[in-house]
């Protein structure tokens, strides 16, 4: 039985990953989506020509992140959504976290949600994060942005999340 518990504790102590919860606190609690207004057909008109504004809108950019989710490509706009909440952080410590948080999740290889991005832009953004600054993930937010507006967009309008807001 001892050398059963010896066992199991030496594999835990063997895994890194399980131990970093604990060293590094995650404070951010879910938020509760904000309740949103169905936007009028001719304010979601103007998302066919502007991600912006789609993604600037809450039921817009929820109505999105529904329709990434039935493709399967939902990380992107949860990266976008990051990095957004990224750029507000005024706290080193709160930041730093914040972008160790977002590199695990989005950009390191094999990430639980990796999002599609060039070498050269991981390379930047890994250079960038050794001292994380509000645009840290400034290139590869950009690049996931093209993506989206040049890929998914254009989907998303074809769809019928899309054709139900514009009647």
């Amino acid at each position: 039985r001892a050398k059963e518990i010896k066992t199991k504790l030496g594999t835990l102590l063997q895994k890194p990953d399980s131990t970093i919860d604990f060293i590094i606190p995650y404070p951010d609690k879910p938020e509760k989506p904000p309740k949103t207004q169905k936007p009028s057909p001719e304010e979601a008109l103007q998302w066919r020509d502007s991600l912006e504004k789609l993604l600037q809108n809450p039921y817009g950019l929820a109505s999105f992140c529904s329709f990434l989710r039935s493709e399967f490509s939902e990380e992107n706009a949860e990266f976008w959504v990051a990095c957004e909440d990224y750029k507000k952080i005024k706290s080193p410590v709160k930041m730093a976290e914040k972008a160790k948080k977002i590199y695990e999740e989005f950009i390191q290889t094999e990430a639980p949600k990796e999002v599609n991005i060039d070498h050269f832009t991981k390379a930047v953004t890994m250079k960038n994060l050794v001292e994380p600054s509000p645009s840290s993930f400034d290139m590869a937010q950009k690049r996931i942005f093209a993506l989206m507006e040049k890929d998914s967009l254009p989907r998303f309008v074809r769809s019928e999340f899309y054709q139900e807001l514009i009647k």
